[in-house]
């Protein structure tokens, strides 16, 4: 056990006396004793500040005085504190600096025989490192050779899980191609029925075009006739008494003869119409597939909201009394929330906004502020378009678009593609997009949002049986 005192004095000697820990850097004085350089440093700074500047200092151990330019780097101990740090701590106990020659079963720990008689391991099984080390080394082996089976199965999975990756990247890819494949066909169909409409419409215009402008032409003929006979008429008017009445029967017998036939009517009504929306692409048809129920959550209303029995119209009023004012409700803007909240999917209800002068509506998370904070803009959670008296229609974007309707929807639809973070909004009065705000990433609950003005009440129509 006494082997334990060499390392025991080499850790003394390489143990700095001023800070008690490992010498850095060690630096050697006049005397020949050792300290840290920044220690020295330190100590020369503080006596200074403490009794002036001064040129002769006094070693901490042997009191021997010293210049701070008698200081010199002590390599040679450096190393040695450097090789003596390399030793494997687990080869000399940290408390006793005694060898670590015991293996406590109890804790799973190397200890020294001192460490053994101490309270903390009294009565735990010890045995000696060289009796139990093979024991152990052998359940290393057998838990090594577990874990690299278990490795080879992860490895399998994971070849596994690669074919899976690399054939849903393939179906995937199949699948794109006959998209595109598809709509490229659908393009093409589009494209001739666009040419063959055109075409019908050009030789319906042709062929009305040529009768119409041949029933001109006979009339230019017939004017050029009647012409003729009032330049007649007129010169036998003027000429004398014998001259206008010579052959006066016949003439008015050839005059009275004259008759204007009835030219052909020609219809001026299209044969030719291609309403697209109707024959291709019935937007109102393919939206209401994915309408929803929507209906009113009181306990989100603004105290200024009355809201139906049906909870389906909402108004603007007087401030009601006795409300919960709970975090749920709105307590600024005259909002309120629709019951229903969506995750996932594609959803689309409409609101029935009539001839108001002012409405918000669309989507926000559930999450949004309710008080003085709200701001009604995508990064904070909310996906509007509004009409005001002063601007018109706008989307609530970053930043807000002013949007110009060609027709005042009394029906707003909001249709919602959860997975492609798609808010697109139409104006059912005619069956015409409205605006799509960018693509967004959703996370959160999202619902129904209304701002009520007044004198706008807004109604929520269920779903079309």
């Amino acid at each position: 056990m006494a082997s334990a005192t060499p390392a025991k004095k080499m850790r003394e000697e390489a143990t700095c006396a001023i800070c008690l820990h490992l010498m850095v850097n060690p630096t050697s004085i006049s005397c020949g004793h050792s300290y840290c350089y920044q220690c020295i440093v330190d100590l020369h700074e503080n006596l200074n500040h403490m009794q002036g500047q001064q040129e002769k200092y006094f070693c901490p151990q042997c009191r021997a005085p010293f210049q701070m330019s008698s200081l010199r780097p002590n390599k040679q101990l450096g190393s040695l504190i450097e090789a003596f740090k390399e030793m494997s701590p687990e080869m000399v106990c940290g408390k006793h600096e005694e060898q670590l020659h015991l293996f406590c079963e109890d804790d799973g720990q190397l200890i020294c025989w001192r460490c053994e008689r101490i309270a903390q391991h009294k009565g735990h099984t010890t045995a000696l490192v060289e009796d139990v080390y093979q024991g152990y080394k052998e359940k290393l082996q057998e838990a090594m050779t577990n874990l690299k089976q278990l490795n080879d199965e992860c490895m399998i999975q994971k070849a596994s899980a690669r074919k899976q990756i690399d054939k849903w990247k393939e179906m995937t890819e199949v699948q794109r191609k006959k998209i595109q494949s598809d709509f490229r066909t659908l393009h093409s169909f589009l494209y001739q029925e666009e040419k063959f409409y055109l075409w019908r419409l050009k030789r319906e215009e042709e062929e009305n075009l040529r009768r119409l402008r041949h029933s001109e032409e006979n009339l230019e003929l017939k004017s050029c006739e009647l012409i003729s006979y009032i330049m007649d008429l007129e010169e036998k008017s003027r000429g004398s008494p014998q001259k206008l009445l010579q052959d006066v029967k016949g003439t008015l017998d050839r005059c009275g003869a004259v008759k204007l036939e009835t030219p052909e009517t020609h219809s001026l009504e299209l044969g030719t119409v291609c309403n697209v929306p109707e024959l291709y692409f019935d937007i109102k048809k393919m939206l209401r597939i994915y309408q929803v129920s929507v209906t009113l959550d009181p306990d989100t209303a603004h105290c200024e909201l009355t809201l139906s029995e049906d909870r389906r119209q909402v108004t603007r009023g007087s401030p009601q009394e006795n409300l919960d004012m709970s975090s749920r409700r709105f307590s600024v803007f005259p909002c309120v929330l629709g019951c229903e909240g969506f995750t996932t999917g594609r959803q689309y209800f409409e609101v029935d906004v009539g001839e108001g002068t002012g409405w918000d509506l669309g989507l926000c998370t559930e999450s949004v502020q309710r008080d003085k904070n709200m701001k009604q803009k995508p990064e904070c959670g909310f996906w509007t378009i509004r009409l005001c008296r002063r601007q018109g229609y706008i989307a609530l974007s970053s930043p807000p678009v002013n949007l110009h309707l060609r027709e005042q929807p009394l029906v707003v639809g909001v249709f919602l593609d959860y997975e492609a973070g798609i808010v697109s909004f139409y104006n059912m009065t005619n069956v015409s997009h409205i605006f799509t705000f960018p693509q967004a990433s959703f996370s959160d609950t999202l619902r129904p949002y209304f701002q009520v003005y007044q004198y706008s009440p807004l109604f929520l129509p269920p779903p079309e049986e």
